[in-house]
């Protein structure tokens, strides 16, 4: 009986752990409130927060999105993303943060 409790103990466990994850690239958010439209540049941008795990363009303008989520399945999931639009300059045209996460 022994044996099979700890057969058990060992799935569950195993189980439970294997539901928890995240995805995307974790990414610092202190430097979130100083971008400024119009301002700011690409160069900042990737010194701040790193290479952009997903570029893209729209309307001609370069497009980078940072995403991290996480998975908990006894908990909250949490979420945080920040995509930055440049004008053909290199310059933040617009951009949006939005998180569930503490800063």
């Amino acid at each position: 009986m022994k044996k099979v409790f700890v057969v058990l103990a060992t799935l569950l466990t195993f189980l439970w752990l294997s539901g928890c994850g995240s995805t995307g690239k974790n990414f610092p958010t202190t430097k979130v409130s100083e971008i400024q439209n119009k301002v700011t540049t690409r160069t900042q941008i990737l010194a701040w927060f790193g290479t952009p795990p997903k570029e893209g363009v729209r309307d001609g303008d370069v497009l980078w999105t940072y995403q991290f989520d996480t998975f908990n399945p006894i908990g909250k999931d949490l979420s945080k993303e920040l995509v930055i639009l440049f004008d053909p300059a290199g310059v933040v045209k617009a951009y949006r943060f939005s998180s569930n996460m503490d800063r």
